[in-house]
């Protein structure tokens, strides 16, 4: 893909974000119910609307959408895509339903990567944006265009990306902590967790801890506000796929525990190994 098509395409999915927080926003001041889905994961009205609205915002880009809310779709199917879009139309259900503002729409572009294709996955992030409805804050980055955070985003819809980066913040925003920080999850604590932040005390002596909602654990990490992500629970690709690309081009990684290697997407179950963001 050629440089200038991607940040073409990183209009196209913040023009998605933004109209799939509209929806959201309006599902949000409501008296809405949740439901159960299969996985015992919650869902709500919010969460439909908001895909119908990315699935109707991308369409002009011609590639397929592979998202949380969609069909259920094969692997060879899947696997035979050189380019895609993976989207979790509202990550944070839980937080949503909390009303903490703590969840997010993730869109992330993704691309056939070079190694040959498994159950251990084909393909990898070279584009994502990962918008805050209810702060306006929008996460975006685009392989070998850096990565940023701009506030009151979808006041300035009409920008392009290049646009949008002149005018946001170059992650990561800063380096500087009192003291060695990491983000854990609010709603998924484990044993494995505790004992990484056990390993970290006796390595750093005092360290911090910050926790947060959906995808933004992973933005922390990108941003500079905290050293490492530990992510010792189940996630999904479309949870991590976009924040994945906007720690790469912060100059942070995102490696899969198991493989000691960058997290691989579109693996033969959509489930990712434990990982690390640092």
């Amino acid at each position: 893909m050629s440089p200038k098509e991607l940040p073409a395409l990183v209009d196209a999915a913040s023009h998605a974000a933004f109209a799939a927080g509209r929806e959201i926003l309006t599902v949000y001041g409501t008296d809405f119910t949740s439901e159960q889905k299969a996985d015992k994961s919650p869902l709500t009205e919010a969460d439909k609307r908001a895909h119908n609205a990315i699935v109707a915002a991308l369409a002009s880009t011609g590639l397929p959408v592979l998202s949380e809310e969609g069909k259920t779709l094969g692997t060879a199917e899947r696997q035979a895509w050189q380019r895609y879009w993976l989207v979790d139309p509202l990550d944070g259900t839980k937080e949503f339903i909390k009303r903490n503002g703590e969840f997010t729409v993730n869109i992330a572009l993704m691309e056939r990567d070079d190694l040959p294709a498994g159950v251990l996955g084909a393909a990898r992030p070279i584009a994502g944006v990962l918008y805050v409805p209810v702060k306006d804050l929008l996460y975006f980055a685009w392989e070998g265009g850096g990565a940023y955070r701009q506030h009151d985003a979808a006041t300035h819809a009409a920008a392009s990306a290049y646009e949008r980066a002149s005018h946001a913040d170059r992650l990561p925003v800063t380096d500087q902590r009192p003291a060695f920080t990491i983000v854990a999850s609010r709603s998924h604590q484990s044993p494995e967790t505790e004992a990484f932040i056990q390993r970290m005390e006796a390595r750093h002596g005092s360290i911090a801890l910050a926790s947060m909602g959906s995808a933004l654990k992973i933005c922390l990490v990108a941003e500079g506000a905290a050293d490492v992500y530990p992510r010792y629970a189940p996630t999904m690709e479309w949870d991590t796929a976009a924040g994945h690309a906007i720690v790469n081009e912060s100059g942070r990684k995102l490696i899969d525990i198991t493989t000691g290697a960058p997290m691989r997407y579109n693996k033969h179950e959509l489930v990712n190994n434990w990982f690390i963001v640092e």
